[in-house]
């Protein structure tokens, strides 16, 4: 069996973490023994009557930021797995590559990693500087909290795991591949829809040149959609790849 994943998670509001990853195959990898998931609430640690875990910036400005003391005293108080990582805009963009990264710490001494969700205007700045041991960007938006993003790493990592989807095959053919490519277009019964057909080379039974196909159509949707993924550019493909083009053309998407 593979090794558990340990991962703690520290919010205002950590039930919106939890029930989401009581469901589906997250439900499933956690009731299995695949993942350990331990959402903390930041309010606990706080010592007035009030629970308050905000104050005005000093300097001035809009809005409230998360005070360091309860953001400490949580994590000091459950000692999580480390790295622990501030899930902010300013970090490392979180992509596949980073989803794979963290599920290997499932080996590593620790077990796991941890994520601390911000809300309001952000944390005080030594939250970052002498707390987390990193940060992570799930993209170029603006949250009202962390919770959204933590779920998005959570099961992004999670379904890496050996045992915790029910087709193995499932993590490297699907959005996107071992290829770095984005996923080929895919169907199912019945095979032709409203008069739109299923590609006659899906149903030809030539398992060889099906692959060459998925491989042309992972090609021209990364082209066309996500060029950067290429690395080099579709000026940088190899002349197998430029002859798979060639024989396939892209599937049409209007």
């Amino acid at each position: 069996m593979a090794a558990q994943l340990r991962i703690d998670v520290f919010s205002l509001f950590p039930a919106l973490v939890d029930d989401f990853c009581r469901e589906s195959l997250l439900g499933k990898a956690r009731v299995g023994g695949l993942l350990d998931l331990r959402c903390h609430d930041i309010r606990e640690q706080t010592t007035d009557v009030h629970r308050t875990v905000d104050d005005a910036p000093f300097g001035g400005g809009p809005g409230m930021v998360m005070r360091a003391q309860p953001i400490f005293e949580a994590v000091e108080a459950h000692d999580p797995p480390r790295p622990l990582f501030l899930l902010g805009p300013g970090g490392r963009r979180f992509d596949q590559a980073c989803a794979h990264e963290l599920a290997a710490l499932a080996t590593a001494e620790s077990g796991g990693f941890s994520l601390l969700c911000g809300r309001y205007e952000g944390v005080d700045h030594r939250v970052r500087a002498h707390l987390c041991d990193g940060e992570i960007s799930v993209g170029d938006v603006v949250l009202s909290g962390g919770e959204v993003a933590a779920c998005l790493v959570i099961e992004a990592v999670t379904r890496l795991r050996d045992g915790a989807m029910g087709n193995v095959a499932s993590t490297i053919t699907e959005s996107f591949g071992a290829d770095g490519l984005l996923e080929e277009p895919q169907f199912t019964r019945p095979a032709v829809f409203r008069d739109w057909e299923v590609p006659d080379v899906l149903r030809s039974g030539d398992h060889a040149r099906i692959e060459r196909w998925r491989r042309a159509q992972r090609l021209h949707r990364t082209i066309r959609d996500r060029p950067d993924l290429l690395g080099t550019g579709p000026d940088g493909l190899s002349d197998v790849d430029r002859r798979l083009l060639e024989e396939f053309p892209p599937v049409p998407y209007s």
